[in-house]
């Protein structure tokens, strides 16, 4: 199994929104840009919301034939680890093995003298074609590098034989993912984890690596867009390289995790994929709840009441709904708006607040932020919340399908 050259990862908080998310991939095919749908779903998300991940694969195969998409698709097992991903392999055909946890653990002595010695003929002077650096490697930058690594790759060998046990070998696509580790990864330490990936048998066909910068949910890069493209472009000159050097899959390619509105790092994205002629796994997920949001707040009435009484409650449990994410999110609470003043907009003043646009004054990334880790709220209302998207579902999907074609695909990949 092959994944497509480019590809986008498309989360569905409440598995609604499938027809929706699948209708911008159509109209990227019919203006002659070809795009894999992924749809991924966590097991802290199928946790947090009371889903069991049989849901996600429904949800395409429903879309796909309602839709007759004829394309390839898959269903990821977003980062999933040794002890949950029993759960998700009879319904997956994509496994994002996420071993972040375990870099910095020292590895076995044996399998780390073993990993040294066959990476020893690189000990010297080394060029990589479209870097300009000219790296200098010894024993110890080797074996360092290992003790910082190997332990993760390893363990991200036992997660793939145990899928490979039950699917076969072939029968899936692997991503290994390390993008929620302390540090991004330098060019060097990409190449040798490269190296252990290929040495533990792992068909790996995308790797998410730790880039410099905060990759906050639902909201822009904050970083130095120079670097984050200097970085970009290296990580792609090292996978062209590691694929002819360790015999790793032709399809390997980046993916950027987080990928949900990264607005100023898209162009450069874009202008490396066709300089350098490489291929993207771009990753999102929770955009599509905002959408739902800013939908059901526009239509007014109940959905309205619906968004207003999610904020409040999020508000109210601002540490619980923070915690899983608080990584990956910079809320200024003084920034929040108060309930009361929320409780007196109407739709539009909502949805503004809410929708990523950073030109519109009245945008709230910190409110946007809030929301975007407060689905849990919703999951809570049960019937309520689903029944107002069943009874306003044209006027969400339009906003869906728009969110992920024309802010996300067009940007990106056109």
């Amino acid at each position: 199994m092959k994944l497509k050259k480019l590809s986008m990862g498309i989360g569905d908080r409440f598995g609604h929104q499938g027809k929706a998310q699948l209708a911008a991939f159509i109209q990227a095919q019919k203006q002659g840009v070809s795009i894999t749908p992924v749809w991924n779903k966590s097991n802290r998300e199928h946790t947090l919301i009371g889903t069991q991940p049989p849901s996600v694969r429904l949800e395409a195969d429903q879309a796909v034939a309602a839709l007759g998409w004829t394309g390839a698709y898959h269903v990821d097992a977003d980062h999933i680890n040794l002890k949950t991903v029993d759960g998700f392999i009879p319904c997956c055909d994509f496994f994002t093995l996420d071993v972040a946890d375990y870099i910095g653990k020292t590895p076995d002595a044996a399998e780390l003298a073993a990993f040294v010695k066959a990476n020893e003929r690189f000990v010297g002077k080394l060029e990589i074609s479209g870097i300009d650096q000219t790296f200098t490697i010894t024993h110890d930058t080797i074996e360092q590098i290992g003790r910082t690594f190997l332990f993760a790759v390893v363990e991200t060998g036992k997660i793939y034989r145990r899928i490979e046990s039950h699917k076969g070998k072939g029968h899936f696509i692997v991503e290994v993912s390390m993008d929620e580790s302390e540090r991004a990864q330098s060019p060097l330490e990409m190449l040798f984890i490269l190296s252990a990936i290929a040495q533990q048998g792992i068909p790996a066909q995308t790797i998410a690596p730790k880039f410099t910068g905060r990759f906050n949910k639902g909201v822009d890069y904050v970083g130095d867009v120079a670097q984050f493209e200097k970085e970009f472009c290296a990580d792609i000159a090292v996978i062209q390289y590691a694929v002819k050097t360790f015999g790793l899959p032709d399809t390997l390619k980046l993916s950027v995790h987080s990928g949900s509105d990264k607005f100023s790092i898209y162009a450069p994205i874009n202008k490396a994929l066709k300089t350098l002629n490489a291929g993207l796994h771009l990753k999102t997920a929770g955009t599509t709840w905002l959408e739902e949001l800013i939908g059901l707040a526009e239509a007014g009435g109940e959905g309205l009441a619906i968004a207003k009484d999610i904020y409040a409650e999020a508000l109210k449990k601002f540490d619980d709904m923070c915690a899983p994410y608080a990584t990956v999110i910079d809320i200024d609470k003084s920034k929040l708006p108060k309930p009361e003043t929320v409780k007196a907009w109407n739709g539009s003043e909502y949805a503004a607040a809410l929708r990523h646009d950073p030109a519109c004054k009245h945008f709230n990334p910190h409110f946007r932020q809030l929301l975007h880790v407060g689905f849990k709220v919703a999951a809570q209302m049960g019937r309520r919340y689903l029944d107002a998207l069943q009874a306003n579902e044209a006027v969400v999907a339009k906003h869906v399908t728009e969110n992920i074609l024309d802010r996300h695909i067009r940007r990106v990949f056109y």
